[in-house]
This record gives structure tokens, sequence and C-alpha cells, in this order.
């Protein structure tokens, strides 16, 4: 027979607790090799590779719902870990660029405070916003699968100066955002709903979005890595604020 490990020790060798690979398993997601006849889950190497699998694409920021469309459409193992190895290093150079954008951000302003120079004559502002802005705006919607069908359309008919463009205005909208955020301005505040409501009107251009998919991107912003991991990049705390922000919205203006 297979070597075979028990939940409890599946759950302490890969830091997932035994509660998130029980909720694999009823999802469909990460059926365990077999069920001993005291009720206990047991896995396979099989079902290692598999967990490290969806554990690298949550890592990647990939929602559930996409990861078991991977699994399912997924038919070599060897070609799989060959798909995740180009997307951990393409997300290694997307943190190196944004660690090199900080450590600059941070040179110029010293620099800045020190001679009494402003910043953007030493660094053009674009390139304040390298490695931050999400570099794919489908791949952001993978839990939103219909918002992400009118993204593709939208940018299919875009120049990739056009999306580059609208890259960095969403950028410069949440830079924008972490200055309310800075400057003291509750998440309800009229000068932040304003702002929310200018992105609130950009992203239903795309399409109608009901008020409860309204609120789930709201939870995105946290619950996201990818999205969360951008927003914490422009300023700490700025995930939880635009979330915040965005629910007082739907609060107040959508009912």
């Amino acid at each position: 027979m297979a070597a075979a490990w028990p939940i409890a020790a599946v759950a302490r060798m890969s830091g997932v607790t035994a509660r998130t690979l029980r909720h694999y398993d009823e999802i469909g997601l990460l059926p365990p090799a077999r069920i001993g006849s005291n009720g206990h889950r047991y896995y396979e190497e099989r079902q290692l590779l598999q967990l490290q699998q969806i554990l690298v694409l949550r890592a990647l920021g990939v929602g559930l719902t996409e990861i078991a469309r991977i699994t399912d459409d997924q038919v070599d193992e060897l070609e799989a870990l060959r798909d995740h190895q180009r997307r951990l290093l393409a997300e290694r150079d997307r943190l190196a660029a944004l660690a090199a954008t900080v450590s600059r951000t941070i040179a110029d302003l010293e620099r800045s405070r020190r001679d009494g120079t402003p910043m953007t004559s030493i660094n053009r502002p674009e390139n304040l916003f390298e490695g931050i802005q999400p570099a794919d705006v489908e791949r952001s919607l993978r839990d939103f699968p219909e918002h992400a069908e009118a993204a593709r359309r939208t940018t299919a008919a875009m120049s990739p100066a056009e999306v580059e463009a609208g890259q960095r205005e969403r950028t410069a909208r949440m830079v924008r955002l972490a200055e309310l955020m800075t400057a003291g301005h509750p998440a309800d505040a009229e000068t932040v709903q304003s702002h929310v409501d200018a992105e609130y009107r950009q992203l239903t251009a795309l399409r109608g979005v009901p008020v409860g998919e309204y609120l789930a991107i709201a939870r995105s912003c946290t619950g996201n890595d990818q999205w969360r991991a951008v927003y914490e990049a422009v300023a700490p705390g700025l995930a939880a604020y635009q979330r915040a922000a965005m629910e007082a919205y739907a609060a107040a203006r959508l009912g």
C-alpha cells in the first residue's frame, strides 16, 4: 500500500489547518486518497502534490474557483509544475521591481528632505508606479468571471499604450486614496466618497454590477492576496481603507 499521511500530519507539514483541508475536500478541490474506518482522512503522495499546487496558486492570488478550473483542466502534473514555476518567476520579477521602486522612493524622499529639492525633480513621477500596478486586470478579477470577461473584451480593443495608461490611472487613484487616508479623512467622509463614486462609475462602465457583487469586490480588497499586496505596497492599511470606503458607499448610495 502506498504511503499515506493522516490529515493532522498533512496540516502540520503544510501549515494548512485541518479545517481548511476538510473544506477543500467538501468543495471537491482536494479529496483525500481514502477515509479510514475511523472516519479519518488519509492523503498519499498525489494529494500532497495537488495540495502544493493549490498553495502555490493561492500564494499567487488565485481564487479557489479558478484553482478548481485549473486543476480540472490539468492533464500532466509535470507541465503544471512548470507552469507554476513560470508564474512564480514572474511574481519574483514583479516583487523585485516593487522593491526597487520603494527603495528608490525612500532614497529620493531622504534626499528631498535633506536638500529641500522637490522629489519629482529627482524621480520622474511615473517611476513611482513601477511594479505596483496590477499588470493584468483580467487576472486580478478571477473571482468575478463576468466582470473579467467584460474587462477582457474592453482591453482587447485597446492599444498597448492605452492599456498602460489605464494601469497608471488606476495606480494614481490608489495613491490619491492613500493621501486621503494619511490626511485622516474617515472612509465615509464626502471627499473619500466622491473618490469612490468615480471608481464606481468606471467599474460599472464595463457592465452593471449588482450590490452584492460590489460588496464582494470590496471584501476582495483585503481577502484577495494579490489585491491586498498591491494596496499595501502603496500604503500600509490602504486595503482595509478601500474596503471600508466601498462598503460605506454601498450603504449610503446603493441601498
